[in-house]
């Protein structure tokens, strides 16, 4: 992926900021908090360096992408318990499946803000899930109530 196609594609998100910091890594956050970081390999710059980019993901997706060729957990970040994956190049993640990944890290960590933040910088509250039913769909419904006993 390229540098501008990934700060294009972090841009295009719902109230994306930018910030250059770390060293010259392109860092994207939402309501403050980071979800995507751009960096150089070896620190170099854009002239034939390889951009690692590093993101949040859920503990499952952990578990299977930190197994991927050309993924690793993110150093700092995984090793303090958080659930961050690096991606250090095309082998196992292709840039399509890249920004899946992005665009769900912004989902995540925009789900864990403040509903203050959330209305300040113009995000939706989050979808709740609802919970599945466990009775068939033609069963009658049983009752939530206290029951009363008739003495």
């Amino acid at each position: 992926m390229s540098p501008d196609r990934y700060n294009g594609f972090c841009a295009a998100l719902p109230a994306a900021t930018h910030v250059v910091q770390w060293g010259g890594a392109d860092v994207w956050k939402v309501g403050g908090k980071v979800f995507a970081i751009g960096g150089w390999h070896d620190g170099e710059g854009p002239n034939g360096a390889k951009l690692f980019v590093t993101f949040k993901c859920s503990p499952m997706s952990f578990d299977l992408l930190k197994e991927v060729p050309g993924c690793r957990p993110a150093p700092y970040l995984a090793s303090r318990g958080m659930s961050w994956i690096q991606r250090t190049g095309p082998e196992g993640l292709d840039d399509a499946a890249l920004c899946d990944y992005i665009a769900e890290s912004h989902r995540l960590v925009a789900a864990g803000l403040t509903r203050k933040v959330r209305r300040e910088i113009g995000l939706p509250e989050p979808r709740k899930r609802q919970a599945a039913r466990r009775e068939s769909p033609g069963a009658p419904r049983k009752s939530r109530g206290t029951r009363r006993v008739l003495r």
